[in-house]
Formats: structure tokens, C-alpha cells, sequence
């Protein structure tokens, strides 16, 4: 008998910063999560409701405005848990009703679909991932060739280095990632594809990424990807040694 996946997820882009607001599908329960409600909420229950599926989770990967702004519309209509790290709650200030406040590792059920929350601060103090069958949502702390910014309140450049360093080590080179933001050709991509272009992943010093990513990162969207320099390949950081053994296999 043929494997069927218990969920899947559709891909929203919606409003004036391309968002990418994602629907976690639960095929056993017909219920649905959504990831960071944002912009224009009615195609996102419009999309639900065509399908015949109850919105009964809210999952946040960070608390910035353009990725929340439609929170409030989604639980107006649905009486909906919201999920996010303890740490964001904390950082966020946002008097929510009954939020259920998570640590790293957590697991969250949504119907049979088992959904891990991964801390992935850089961008903001609790900035989260969501990882589910293969796939990792990843926010504005990884997108299609780039990586969230590092200077807004609380922002973190080291800690931005760090988790990027750990979903290139944690998760499979096939993993496909679903970032916050339309700012590539594609909206989606692969763990290896990211290790091999995005240059971000190709540094094997904390100091160095940080320069970069704070002075001296000047692309312009869409991003594309940028070639693995050779002695990156030949580095010691744990990230240029996975993209070496990936690439040499």
C-alpha cells in the first residue's frame, strides 16, 4: 500500500512585504494550523473552508507586525490555540488569551501531524522553526538564499550564525524549507541546495558571518545563489564539512 503523508501544507503569499503565510492540512482530522496569519486573513480561511478543513492552531514563528497582523482576525472567527516560544511570548509583551507558551523541542499534535518547535533566535530573541514530515518552516530566520536581519530590537548576529549552523547540522540535506518571505526566484527549497548557494551557510567563522551580515551584505532580492568557495568546501565548521561530504557523495 501506497505511503500517504497524514498532512500537507499550502503556501500563501499575501501582502505587501511577500509574506509567505503557510496551512498545515491534517488529512485524519480535517483540521488546520496556521503559520503566521498575516496581510490578507479571508484567502486563508477562504482556502480552509473551500477545502473543508477547521483552523484550530495558530503557530508563530516570531512576533514582528508582518507576520501577526491578522492573528486577531483568525480567532474573531475561530477559537483557535496559539502556539509560540515562551521567550517570544516574553519579548512581545502582547497580552494573548491562553497562549500555549512553548520550549525548544516541544512537540505540538495537530490531529495525527506530529509538529516540533525548534528555538532559532538570530532574528529575534525566540524566533521559532516548525518541522513536520520532511519539510521545516523557517520564518525569517532562513529564507531561499538569505537569512532574517540582524538589526532590529534584540536582533542577534551571533545567535543567528548559531542557528543556522544547527538545521544544517540537524536535518537531512532532502529536508525542504519553507521560509517566511518570497525573496528568492523560488519559494522554497532544500537543506542542500541552501549549504551549496546560500552564502550565509558558508562561513566557518562566527566573526566572519557577523561582519557580513551586518556591514558588508548589500544583495538585492530576488536572491540567487552564490558558489561554495573550494576552501569553504575543505573547512572545519561542522556546516562546510556537511556541504563537502554532500557534494563529494
Amino acid at each position: 500500500m501506497k505511503n500517504i503523508r497524514p498532512s500537507s501544507i499550502h503556501t500563501l503569499e499575501l501582502g505587501e512585504m511577500e509574506n509567505f503565510v503557510y496551512l498545515i492540512q491534517d488529512h485524519s482530522s480535517k483540521t488546520a494550523a496556521v503559520v503566521d496569519p498575516a496581510w490578507e486573513v479571508p484567502k486563508v480561511i477562504a482556502l480552509a473552508q473551500h477545502q473543508g478543513y477547521q483552523i484550530t492552531d495558530v503557530l508563530l514563528t516570531h512576533s514582528h507586525y508582518d507576520h501577526t497582523n491578522g492573528l486577531h482576525e483568525i480567532l474573531n472567527i475561530y477559537d483557535a490555540q496559539i502556539h509560540l516560544l515562551e521567550i517570544e511570548a516574553q519579548f512581545w509583551g502582547q497580552q494573548l488569551k491562553n497562549p500555549h507558551l512553548h520550549k525548544d523541542g516541544d512537540i505540538i499534535s495537530i490531529g495525527d501531524t506530529k509538529i516540533t518547535i525548534w528555538h532559532t533566535p538570530g532574528h529575534t530573541p525566540g524566533s521559532a522553526c516548525y518541522s513536520l514530515d520532511g519539510h521545516l518552516i523557517t520564518g525569517d530566520t532562513l529564507f531561499v538564499y538569505g537569512c532574517g536581519r540582524c538589526d532590529l530590537e534584540e536582533s542577534d548576529p551571533g545567535q543567528m550564525y548559531d542557528s543556522l549552523e544547527r538545521l544544517a547540522t540537524q536535518f537531512s540535506s532532502q529536508t525542504v524549507i519553507h521560509p517566511g518571505h518570497h525573496y528568492a526566484q523560488k519559494p522554497s527549497s532544500t537543506i542542500e541546495e541552501q549549504l551549496e548557494g546560500n552564502p550565509f551557510m558558508h562561513f566557518d567563522k562566527k566573526e566572519d558571518f557577523v561582519r557580513y551580515r551586518m556591514y558588508e551584505h548589500n544583495r538585492e532580492t530576488p536572491y540567487t545563489p552564490v558558489k561554495l568557495p573550494l576552501k569553504k568546501k575543505l573547512g572545519i565548521s561542522r556546516m562546510a564539512k556537511k556541504v563537502f561530504k554532500h557534494l563529494s557523495s
